[in-house]
């Protein structure tokens, strides 16, 4: 937990977890729904705003797609969290 001091006034305590939050992994069904846009032609910017979705991550996907040939996420290294 951290405490944040705006102006001499000092706030709740927040969590910076809460500040910065990863966004959920998108669902296989989308990832298809990329691919699929991706296999008729669209480009990566129509992709990103037909699905709503960061052309990073469009990008992202499509490359990986590219080189493993799925779309399935794939096991992470490390130990994982308590």
């Amino acid at each position: 937990m951290y405490k944040i001091k705006h102006l001499g006034m000092q706030t709740a305590s927040t969590n910076i977890c809460e500040r910065m939050g990863r966004s959920q992994e998108l669902s296989e069904f989308k990832r298809g729904t990329v691919i699929g846009c991706h296999l008729c032609n669209k480009s990566i910017r129509e992709i990103s705003l037909l699905l709503n979705i960061p052309r990073s991550t469009v990008s992202g996907i499509i490359t990986k797609w590219k080189q493993l040939g799925t779309t399935e996420t794939q096991p992470r290294s490390g130990r994982p969290h308590v």
